[in-house]
């Protein structure tokens, strides 16, 4: 199957660094990220579906955009555009990237010893580091373009850019941050 994304950016050529997240990034080829649902029957059949169609899907969550996926799938394929006039870098890589710069490495749990709950550092399972930084890049590209002249595309867009090149500006890679301080404090 030869399908590019969007009809323009092949990911054939996109390579996931990240060793740990491997697994759960699916780079199979999709004309346009829409795959109907049909993930939902098994628990961890997200990891099957492309992972522009991921971002597409937790772009959507907000209540402005809520079902709106044809109008988010433009927005990306903007975002997209913008990604390679700026970089000259394959979109879906910026993106790849992006993920395995935002996904928070630790965490912490609470546990209860009697009457008192104690603050725990554990490491964060792939697939929720994979989920987490998808889901921070929507946060802060919705953030950034609420009640802004700034599209979504061009927040996105930026959001990524920077997020690949682990800059602390991004938003989602300071939440990361922000997380992996508090489980550091934990240990």
């Amino acid at each position: 199957m030869d399908a590019k994304m969007f009809g323009k950016w092949d990911m054939a050529e996109v390579q996931v660094t990240d060793l740990g997240i491997q697994r759960y990034v699916s780079l199979k080829p999709v004309a346009v990220p829409h795959s109907g649902g049909r993930h939902a029957r098994q628990q961890f059949n997200k990891s099957e579906i492309s992972i522009v169609e991921r971002l597409v899907n937790n772009l959507m969550r907000s209540e402005h955009n809520t079902g709106k996926k044809q109008t988010t799938i433009k927005a990306v394929d903007e975002a997209f555009d913008i990604i390679h006039k700026k970089t000259k870098k394959n979109p879906v890589q910026v993106l790849v990237d992006a993920i395995a710069n935002a996904g928070p490495r630790e965490e912490v749990v609470r546990l209860k010893y009697g009457g008192i709950s104690v603050p725990k550092a554990v490491d964060t399972a792939p697939q929720r580091r994979v989920d987490s930084a998808l889901r921070y890049i929507a946060v802060g590209t919705l953030q950034a373009s609420f009640k802004s002249k700034r599209s979504v595309a061009d927040c996105l867009a930026t959001e990524l850019i920077a997020a690949a090149n682990g800059d602390a500006k991004a938003f989602s890679v300071g939440k990361k941050d922000a997380k992996e301080r508090v489980a550091k404090a934990a240990r």
